[in-house]
């Protein structure tokens, strides 16, 4: 039984690198991107196909529907495969939002988004945990960062811990795997970010205990009332 995972067909906005984790908003596939879909007739064999499945978003959709090679009935889409939210960056270059990145880690969620960057990962990861339920073979078409982090995944060395930054994957190149090879994969990924998500709470329990008083009260006082405060790690 076997997972194809993909990246979206190119979009204007992601030639340009700029970020778009609003599904609502109107990205769609570029001329490239849409000729890009024909090229994957040669490497899959697509019409034995069971179940397609795709995040919410519109290049994703679209990418699905044209390697189907018919627009209804269209993919299943299931929004655990969306890409991360990236709140107040929506919209804005990729470098800009991956500075702030830098600075505040993988645990934190970027003023105006509801989820942190690890938070997102694990998000898209349960989406693929989820695709094993229906039947195989099957394509999912999703994010960069998704087959991203499946590739880190699979060709990690022993104890390297996950990167904050992935090389860039491409358009519509699938990545594939049998299903025990993919629980494992989900498995090792979820264990990974329980052990970080202790350390992150650690590491912010020491730097708020070695704060002066005075400082510590003025930290609290603008997660609480600024309008786009950074929000506190979350739950496992």
């Amino acid at each position: 039984m076997t997972t194809h995972v993909m990246r979206h067909g190119e979009t204007d906005s992601s030639r340009k690198y700029l970020v778009n984790g609003d599904p609502k908003r109107p990205v769609h596939l570029s001329e490239d991107g849409i000729q890009s879909c024909g090229l994957v007739w040669h490497t899959l064999p697509l019409r034995q196909v069971s179940t397609w499945l795709a995040s919410e978003f519109p290049r994703a959709r679209q990418t699905a529907s044209r390697l189907m090679g018919m627009p209804e009935p269209g993919p299943v889409v299931d929004p655990q495969l969306n890409e991360l939210d990236y709140g107040d960056f929506e919209g804005g270059p990729f470098l800009e939002y991956a500075a702030w990145l830098d600075r505040n880690g993988g645990w934190r969620r970027p003023p105006g988004a509801c989820e942190s960057q690890r938070e997102g990962i694990k998000r898209m990861f349960e989406g693929l945990q989820a695709a094993l339920e229906h039947p195989s073979p099957r394509v999912v078409v999703c994010h960069g960062l998704l087959v991203s982090v499946l590739h880190w995944c699979r060709e990690r060395s022993d104890g390297e811990p996950m990167p904050l930054f992935f090389p860039e994957t491409p358009y519509v190149q699938p990545i594939s795997f049998d299903d025990e090879e993919l629980l494992s994969c989900v498995k090792s990924l979820f264990s990974e970010l329980a052990a970080e998500l202790e350390t992150a709470r650690g590491a912010q329990g020491d730097a708020e205990n070695s704060r002066p008083e005075s400082e510590v009260d003025v930290a609290t006082f603008d997660r609480v009332n600024h309008p786009h405060a950074q929000r506190d790690l979350p739950d496992a």
